[in-house]
């Protein structure tokens, strides 16, 4: 019974562990990346349709983004897209490509953008702490029912315990990474 609490919370913490990640891909680190581009959608015959579906996307270099429209008529609602999206990117249009230079971040900017992830590190840390009081009130309550008994939940709640301090240990892992990554470029 402990084992598969201590399963599925390892599973919920293992999918705020993807959340952090996912978050983390659309950090701009000054550095040209096809993830900063996500979430971008673009009338295309009157309904929003993702980018990287009406054209093709490519990182030119590492400063570069480049966006080829499949239909050149499509040029203008994907610029329009661009600028409304603020990335603090300006996209320049040379009739057939949107080139999407990457201005390289100011030593302000990046550290702004250190502030931001480790907030939002903090929060997804919190997400952790807040599993790990639903899995301690669950063995608890285990152990009030007499489901198991009560060194069971002692050992449970320990378990949980080293878990949680496990995956807020990624957690500082990752975002250590990511600051190096910002703060190097």
């Amino acid at each position: 019974m402990v084992d598969d609490v201590i399963k599925s919370l390892k599973e919920s913490m293992d999918s705020v562990i993807s959340a952090l990640k996912k978050e983390l891909v659309k950090v701009r680190t000054g550095r040209a990346n096809l993830s900063m581009l996500d979430g971008i959608s673009v009338e295309y015959y009157g309904t929003p349709t993702p980018l990287n579906q009406v054209a093709n996307l490519q990182v030119a270099d590492a400063r570069l983004i480049t966006v080829k429209p499949w239909e050149k008529s499509m040029l203008t609602p994907i610029e329009k897209a661009l600028v409304g999206a603020n990335l603090g990117i300006t996209p320049s249009n040379d009739g057939e490509i949107i080139r999407l230079p990457i201005p390289p971040l100011t030593e302000e900017r990046r550290r702004d953008i250190v502030k931001k992830i480790k907030s939002d590190g903090e929060e997804f840390k919190i997400r952790l702490r807040n599993e790990r009081r639903d899995c301690n009130d669950l063995l608890k309550s285990l152990e009030k029912d007499k489901e198991i008994t009560e060194d069971d939940m002692h050992k449970g709640l320990t378990r949980v315990n080293d878990t949680t301090n496990e995956y807020v240990k990624k957690i500082d892992d990752i975002l250590t990474e990511k600051e190096k990554e910002i703060l190097a470029f």
